[in-house]
């Protein structure tokens, strides 16, 4: 690397990757920071529906000032779209990553953490303002975020294309990493993959892709847990969207449809899906080439990823992002005890859980105990399976339980990830989080993130599979942002 004088007078951090040199900016306290650098061709025309093709090569400097494209993608409704930052960046060149080093010099060798973001496998994009890496960067960390394909163009299933291309793509990415992070004074045999929701789903894919054997070293998955949703459920989606159309449910069909055809008839059929009661969605599916067998069967025989430390976790109170802006905790409330007998027919939960649950919370609501089991099926107990199941490598548990200033979320599904890092100043974290959030919990468990990629121990015992999880945050807190006094512990 080496910095030349720009016309503004500053200094300008130059690295040289396999395609090419690029030309970032200087950061906060001397950190560099490189925006929207290709890891793979724009997936348009006859790559629309392929698997990453490599990025041309470039001659001169490119700028890496401003971040790449976003996939294609549709707009979250608007009740979701007031609380979940998602900017939109028109161009085709989507397949980028951002760069965020302390020290943008080759041997320097330091930790690498990959940020793989959230958004059901159909929205969001590493642009979003909460996932800016300054803080990583400043503490040590080169941080490196990517964009990967959504929705239809990477997970819709065609008879005339690869399966996951959306996984194909985060592959591609951290390959790039393997390859090229050195320059950037990374190690790359020190890398720690980190994600939320879909992106958590992601990583316990790739702990169990052959393809990605080798490509990190440790791993951590926030509020999603390994799963693979059955092949009928994600053709289905396909198929709605070829009948709304009037074309085939072929990739080669839709590559000749506008895109802006494609992305009105995925809207009209993601209106049918959700979260938490199922039916046809986007998302990963077994395919021989990337994903063989379902992730977590893989991972709990320790079939794959066994040397790995894991550090899993979610939020107490997930549920209410999808239910409280909707409506959905007043309706539950509505159906009563009917509320509940449903949520526990959809969890497998026996009645004993039922009363464990009202035990552990006197006070809940039919809405809070059915989104309470419900998230137990969805996250805590494939997650608590996982984390038990491991035995050459430890797995630490942890619960984020600060509750929103944004009335009725609680600790929802996402709030933690402007503590995590450490980005609780940008504006957008509000949305979400409301006012007066606790800067110091962002720095504990910003500091936790950190210390687990530096050493593999987040600081706190691995999990021997029993007891609560480490708990970050509630409604005490003492003067270092952690819980003083806790509730009971969720059976």
């Amino acid at each position: 690397m080496r910095a030349e004088g720009a016309a503004d007078g500053r200094r300008r951090p130059r690295v040289r990757t396999a395609a090419g040199v690029v030309e970032g900016r200087t950061g906060p306290r001397g950190t560099a920071v490189f925006l929207g650098i290709p890891y793979a061709a724009p997936p348009v025309g006859a790559l629309r529906f392929a698997a990453p093709a490599p990025p041309a090569a470039w001659d001169g400097v490119r700028d890496a000032a401003a971040y790449g494209p976003t996939a294609p993608k549709v707009p979250y409704p608007d009740t979701f779209a007031a609380l979940l930052p998602d900017p939109v960046i028109p161009g085709d060149d989507c397949l980028s990553v951002n760069v965020w080093t302390p020290d943008p010099a080759p041997g320097a060798r330091l930790p690498v953490m990959v940020w793989i973001h959230g958004g059901a496998h159909t929205r969001g994009s590493s642009a979003v303002p909460v996932y800016d890496g300054s803080a990583f960067a400043r503490d040590g960390v080169v941080l490196v975020s990517f964009n990967f394909r959504l929705g239809v163009l990477g997970y819709g299933l065609f008879p005339d294309a690869p399966a996951n291309r959306g996984l194909l793509d985060q592959i591609a990415a951290l390959a790039w990493v393997r390859d090229n992070i050195g320059a950037f004074g990374g190690d790359p045999d020190r890398v720690t993959v980190f994600g939320e929701s879909a992106g958590a789903i992601s990583i316990g894919a790739l702990l169990a892709a052959p393809r990605a054997a080798g490509l990190f070293t440790r791993a951590v998955l926030q509020s999603g847990a390994p799963e693979v949703l059955p092949r009928p459920r994600v053709r289905a989606m396909v198929r709605r969207m070829a009948s709304l159309l009037k074309v085939d449910a072929t990739a080669a069909a839709f590559t000749v449809t506008a895109p802006d055809d494609l992305l009105a008839a995925q809207a009209a059929v993601l209106r049918r899906s959700g979260p938490l009661m199922g039916g046809p969605a986007f998302g990963l599916v077994t395919d021989p080439d990337t994903v063989p067998a379902d992730p977590l069967d893989t991972l709990c025989a320790q079939a794959a990823s066994a040397e790995v430390p894991l550090l899993l976790g979610w939020t107490r109170d997930e549920y209410r992002l999808w239910l409280a802006p909707t409506g959905g905790m007043r309706l539950l409330d509505r159906l009563g005890p009917l509320a509940v007998a449903l949520a526990r027919a959809r969890a497998g939960k026996d009645r004993a859980a039922v009363r464990a649950l009202r035990a552990a919370l006197p006070a809940a609501s039919p809405a809070e105990l059915a989104g309470q089991l419900l998230t137990d099926r969805l996250l805590r107990d494939p997650l608590r399976r996982l984390a038990g199941a491991r035995r050459a490598a430890p797995s630490f548990l942890y619960e984020f339980g600060w509750p929103s200033g944004v009335p009725g979320l609680g600790s929802c599904h996402a709030l933690e990830l402007g503590f995590v890092f450490d980005t609780l100043a940008v504006p957008e974290a509000a949305w979400l989080a409301g006012p007066d959030t606790p800067q110091a919990l962002a720095d504990v468990m910003h500091a936790a993130w950190v210390r687990f990629a530096v050493t593999g121990d987040p600081g706190w015992a691995a999990w021997n599979g029993d007891g609560p999880p480490k708990v970050f945050g509630g409604p005490e807190l003492d003067g270092a942002g952690e819980r003083v006094v806790t509730r009971r512990a969720l059976p």
